[in-house]
């Protein structure tokens, strides 16, 4: 990956000799593998058996869990954060590991949409859950610093599985209790 930096800086104009870029190809190909480790990782690990038992069958919601990913379409960060709720069957995950599984999936190249159905349909399988609620929000870069560079949009996706697809009062709690 080093060397392809390094053409790539190349192919820009710039002179790798120069003082300021001479590790750059090396430390760009270090924050790339840094910034999409989410392939060198599963959702068993990540999880690594946190599912415990309880007999809770209310709405868990973990709100404004800040996420970092890269677009497929430019290689370019889009950063906001995600919402996450479900209603347990007889099982709970530890919390950390939604933060987790969030940003498994965050590291890597995608489109918003498919991270945000990737978080949502692990954490029903995992759990067990009888529904499962899903939102991002976030910047893109790719609108911000090219294209149309509006600077204060931001997109707002959604997936809903189970109980929060199919009963509007369970889908309402959640979007009332992220107000």
């Amino acid at each position: 990956m080093k060397e392809h930096f390094a053409e790539i800086i190349k192919s820009v104009g710039e002179d790798l000799n120069r003082p300021g870029l001479a590790d750059t190809p090396e430390r760009a190909a270090k924050a790339f593998q840094f910034l999409t480790r989410g392939y060198h990782q599963n959702i068993d690990d990540v999880v690594n058996g946190a599912l415990f038992p309880s007999d809770s069958d209310e709405m868990i919601i973990v709100k404004d869990i800040e996420l970092y990913s890269m677009c497929e379409h430019h290689m370019l960060p889009f950063i906001g954060k995600a919402h996450v709720a479900y209603i347990p069957t007889g099982h709970v995950l530890g919390l950390s590991k939604i933060a987790r599984i969030v940003d498994m999936f965050a590291r890597r190249l995608q489109i918003q949409e498919q991270l945000t159905l990737q978080i949502a349909n692990s954490i029903l399988d995992i759990t067990g859950a009888s529904g499962v609620g899903v939102i991002i929000e976030a910047k893109h870069m790719c609108m911000m610093m090219r294209g149309v560079e509006k600077q204060n949009s931001t997109m707002k996706t959604s997936a809903m599985l189970g109980s929060f697809r199919s009963n509007q009062a369970t889908r309402g709690e959640f979007l009332s209790l992220l107000r």
